[in-house]
């Protein structure tokens, strides 16, 4: 097995060097077949785009590319490029992350988390509403990862208590190891140290063999199906609970604040997508989404049973009951009473979204009307917050110390420390959309937008309802297999011409393909949430492909009702605003410009 591992890692490595290499080569043709300078550019984002696909170099590497190509190549100068690398956008989303790493610091995450199981109760259907809710609250604040490495140990604990080790075959085992040979060869996430931990000691938690009556015996036989069935559902609805999460706020995934970000580049009179509006919008469409999918999971794996649900419960699962609910007090009692750290973070937290809530809620002046206008962004805000953790005491302030003489000297912890920032935040999610933003402005400066807008006639005369269910079906489907960044940043400019060319709000379109990205749940390499569940054995990929695949129509049809029913009066769907109208007449005297240098190249040919 060593051997297959070593062999599999030699494998992997000249794969990547094979397409590090050969990939320029590969993509000369578009350098010749198009106009110069899109041309130049598209080879640039297909290039990106399959060193994204391929992870041949870091994916924060890749996204540095174009600050050397683009101005090599003279699509756009070095000063218009490296701005795009610390735009407002970015300020917001790292103002996210640092908080999240406030709550993981003070383990705020983990005593929500327990609290909602506890209120929920331990029936399995209502545990694994109680996983979902808790993961996509925290996802919509913490990254989609975070949130599901942080949920799934208490999981495991859950299950743990509820039927003991999971007993699997030589079958199972060596099926096992075959998925983290994938994992590994794939370079997909692993399982936190802590959930190893729990891992590698239910083997010795449970070593105790019991003499069982007959009866006893047959009962076990009758639930080792339900047993399995409830273990995979547990696991399985905790990364789609992350994924559905993370779209409910700006921050909360990045594909969405890459969305803000390019409409600032290709619109920049477009005001009306911000913290506030965004929320009105995502918000309900989550908490449908969760519905739908907490009942589709529990009717698959036998937490809910449609046709028994009168039938009385096992002994053996009333004692399992019993035994998870005295796990979940027991690890919310050793957490110990609230300390000042969680409350003042929390308080801090609270007031971080309000803040963006009403910074410009558009139905009604915000608190941003008091100042200048332009002057104060969501970034403003982010950051205010973040500033305080890092000097706000962590233990309560006493007022008796400024007047004792003789108490010592000893500096006051913070909430949050810089050391701890720099080892919990995950830096390259900044420069992935750095990256993201250059790319969209490498495509509005050469023409390549405009010219791949042109290519787009056919669609011209496909309905705006259809074209929405369209778009979100293929994005949805690409995002099985590219990471959700590259799919975004990809699409976007695509998307924006199109609605152009259909005479329709870009947002109309625009929205369902950012909210699409995130619907990835049929693939364990689809997403890290999903690497992640996949890494702890008990699940197989024809599980995530059968609940995935209803779980990505689900997503496709709740999208296209949310953004033909109550989007439209947020964001003003219904006509063609005149932030777009702009852009257009810029576009089409760039399309004739274009058409023309082609024509002319075609001639001297």
């Amino acid at each position: 097995m060593a051997a297959l591992g070593a062999l599999v890692k030699k494998a992997w490595s000249v794969r990547r060097f094979v397409v590090l290499l050969c990939a320029p080569l590969a993509l000369v043709p578009i350098l010749l077949s198009l106009p110069p300078k899109e041309g130049r550019c598209l080879y640039v984002i297909l290039l990106m785009a399959l060193y994204w696909c391929t992870e041949a170099l870091p994916l924060a590497v890749t996204a540095l590319l174009p600050i050397v190509l683009f101005p090599f190549l003279g699509i756009l100068p070095s000063n218009k490029v490296c701005p795009q690398y610390f735009l407002d956008t970015n300020f917001l989303f790292l103002s996210g992350l640092i908080m999240a790493s406030a709550i993981e610091e003070w383990n705020l995450h983990r005593r929500i988390a327990l609290r909602v199981l506890m209120l929920v109760g331990v029936q399995p259907a209502r545990l694994i509403l109680g996983m979902m809710l808790t993961t996509s609250f925290l996802s919509m604040w913490l990254s989609n990862t975070a949130s599901t490495a942080m949920m799934l140990p208490i999981a495991n604990a859950i299950l743990k208590s509820l039927f003991g080790d999971k007993d699997t075959s030589k079958d199972m085992n060596r099926e096992n190891e075959e998925n983290q040979a994938s994992l590994q060869q794939n370079k997909l996430y692993t399982v936190p140290t802590e959930m190893q931990f729990l891992a590698s000691t239910e083997d010795k938690d449970l070593a105790e063999e019991k003499e069982l009556s007959s009866d006893a015996l047959s009962d076990l036989k009758k639930e080792e199906e339900y047993k399995t069935n409830i273990w995979k559902g547990f696991l399985i609805s905790i990364p789609y609970a992350a994924s559905i999460g993370g779209t409910a706020t700006l921050t909360g995934t990045a594909p969405n604040l890459i969305l803000l970000g390019q409409l600032k580049s290709y619109f920049p009179e477009c005001d009306v997508v911000n913290f506030g509006s965004w929320f009105m919008f995502a918000f309900p469409l989550m908490l449908i989404f969760l519905l739908m999918g907490w009942l589709w999971i529990s009717i698959l794996y036998g937490g809910i049973n449609l046709r028994g649900w009168k039938t009385k419960k096992s002994n053996i699962r009333v004692d399992a009951e019993a035994r998870a609910k005295e796990v979940i007090k027991e690890d919310y009692q050793k957490l110990g009473p609230t300390k000042f750290a969680e409350q003042a973070i929390f308080f801090l937290f609270c007031v971080f979204a309000i803040l963006l809530f009403s910074r410009d809620p558009k139905f009604i002046p915000g608190w941003a009307s008091l100042f200048a206008p332009g002057f104060i962004s969501d970034a403003v805000t982010g950051i205010t917050i973040v500033i305080i953790l890092f000097f706000f005491p962590s233990q309560k302030p006493s007022f008796r110390w400024w007047f004792d003489l003789k108490a010592p000297n000893t500096e006051t912890q913070p909430l949050l420390t810089w050391r701890k920032a720099q080892e919990t935040v995950p830096w390259n999610i900044i420069l992935l959309l750095g990256g993201g933003f250059a790319m969209a402005k490498g495509c509005e400066e050469s023409g390549l937008s405009v010219w791949i807008g042109g290519r787009l006639h056919p669609l011209e005369g496909v309905p705006p309802p259809v074209a929405v269910i369209l778009i979100t079906v293929v994005i949805a489907l690409f995002t099985e297999f590219a990471s959700n960044t590259a799919t975004i940043i990809i699409f976007l400019p695509v998307l924006a011409e199109l609605a152009i060319r259909l005479k329709v709000n870009p947002l109309y379109l625009m929205i369902p393909g950012t909210i699409g990205c995130s619907y990835a749940f049929m693939l364990p390499v689809s997403t890290p949430p999903n690497s992640i569940a996949f890494s702890s054995g008990h699940l197989m990929v024809k599980d995530m492909a059968r609940t995935g695949l209803l779980m990505n129509l689900m997503g496709v049809l709740l999208l296209s009702l949310a953004m033909n029913t109550w989007a439209k009066s947020i964001f003003q769907l219904g006509t063609f605003p005149a932030w777009a109208n702009i852009h257009a007449e810029n576009a089409t005297s760039l399309v004739t410009a274009v058409e023309n240098v082609t024509l002319s190249a075609l001639n001297k040919i």
